[in-house]
């Protein structure tokens, strides 16, 4: 059964980007200091499919390269879809994108016939089913945060992820936010520390049931 988890470059008080974020400054002002540690080190990293690859610290590249071969599907918002432009077609992470939106991108489907994304109009949670169902055994990673929101929200969350970068951004888009007032518990699995960002994996305490 696959795990449903997301991960993101987080800023110390808690911003995913920076404010004024649009598709011609997708990071923020600022933001792109939250993605420094991927050109920060002397080991290169290329991501599975091939089209992007870092230079990071010994550290981080090990968390990278246990991270990228564990991913069975995404499920991912328009938003930020829009903002790559589908990332030309493929994900770096070169398995099937499940696209939560209101309305299917006809021309840009037009335009990509074999591109593996799938366009979900019916929320989140039928998203997160059908990423599940192609996984395997394999994570589902959630990106984008409100998409996280509504998945903490909702209990479909197995893992949370941060890559802690020490900066305060001051302002842009929290990640953690909207998540209404029931306390959501954490159990800490794994903390690398590395230069220039620290990453941490949480198990996300569900309750058992009766």
């Amino acid at each position: 059964m696959a795990q449903v988890g997301t991960g993101l470059s987080m800023s110390l008080d808690g911003f995913i980007a920076g404010p004024n974020d649009s598709p011609s400054n997708p990071l923020g002002d600022g933001g792109e200091r939250l993605f420094a540690w991927y050109g920060s080190g002397n080991v290169e990293v290329t991501a599975p499919s091939g089209t992007m690859s870092a230079r990071v610290s010994p550290e981080s590249a090990a968390h990278l390269q246990e991270i990228y071969p564990s991913f069975g599907a995404l499920v991912t918002g328009r938003r930020t879809f829009d903002f790559t432009d589908g990332w030309g077609g493929l994900h770096p992470a070169d398995v099937p994108v499940f696209v939560v939106t209101h309305e299917v991108p006809e021309e840009w489907v037009r335009a990509h016939p074999d591109a593996p994304f799938t366009f979900v109009t019916d929320g989140v949670e039928s998203a997160v089913e059908q990423a599940k169902a192609v996984a395997g055994d394999g994570l589902v990673g959630v990106g984008a945060a409100s998409l996280a929101q509504q998945c903490l929200k909702a209990g479909l969350l197995d893992l949370v992820h941060v890559d802690l970068v020490p900066v305060l951004l001051g302002g842009g888009v929290r990640l953690f936010e909207h998540l209404g007032a029931t306390p959501i518990d954490l159990e800490l699995v794994k903390v690398v520390d590395a230069p220039g960002v620290t990453h941490i994996t949480y198990r996300v305490v569900k309750e058992e049931s009766a």
